[in-house]
C-alpha cells in the first residue's frame, strides 16, 4: 500500500496546473494535506488584485491532495469558496485542508488559505466522491 506522500507525488508529476501554479507540498498525513505558492504578476485580474480563480486553485489542489492520499481516487461533488481578504503580487498563500468526514463513498474538507502574514484570506470547502479506483 502507498504511503500518503507517494500518492501526492504521483499525483504532482502530472498535475501540470499545480505545477504552473508553482506550488510546494509542505506536508501530507491521511486526509491532510499544507501547499504553499506565491503570487505572481500574470495572476493579476483587472482591478489590480489577484484572480479569485487563483486562490480557488490553490485550495483545490490542497482538498485533492487531502481527499485523494489514502489511494483513492476521489473527485469533486461540490465546493464553495468565501474570500475574506485581498491577494497581491509576492503575497505567498497557504492552503491547509483538513478532513472533517471520511465516508466510505464521499469525504468532506475544509481548507484554509493564510498569506505570509497568517492573515485568513479565503475558506474553501469540498466535499467529494469516492470512485473505488486507486492511483497506485
Amino acid at each position: 500500500m502507498p504511503t500518503p506522500q507517494q500518492v501526492v507525488d504521483h499525483m504532482m508529476q502530472r498535475d501540470l496546473f499545480s505545477q504552473w501554479l508553482g506550488i510546494e507540498v509542505l506536508k501530507i498525513e491521511e486526509g491532510y494535506s499544507k501547499i504553499k505558492m506565491t503570487i505572481r504578476p500574470e495572476m493579476i485580474n483587472g482591478f489590480g488584485t489577484t484572480h479569485g480563480g487563483i486562490a480557488f486553485s490553490l485550495a483545490d489542489s490542497a482538498f485533492a491532495f487531502a481527499c485523494n492520499n489514502r489511494n483513492n481516487i476521489s473527485v469533486a461533488l461540490d465546493t464553495a469558496i468565501n474570500f475574506t481578504k485581498a491577494v497581491n503580487v509576492g503575497d505567498t498563500l497557504t492552503a491547509e485542508a483538513k478532513e472533517i468526514h471520511n465516508g466510505r463513498s464521499t469525504g468532506l474538507y475544509l481548507i484554509s488559505i493564510t498569506n505570509q502574514n497568517n492573515d485568513l484570506v479565503a475558506h474553501f470547502k469540498g466535499n467529494c466522491f469516492r470512485t473505488g479506483k486507486t492511483h497506485l
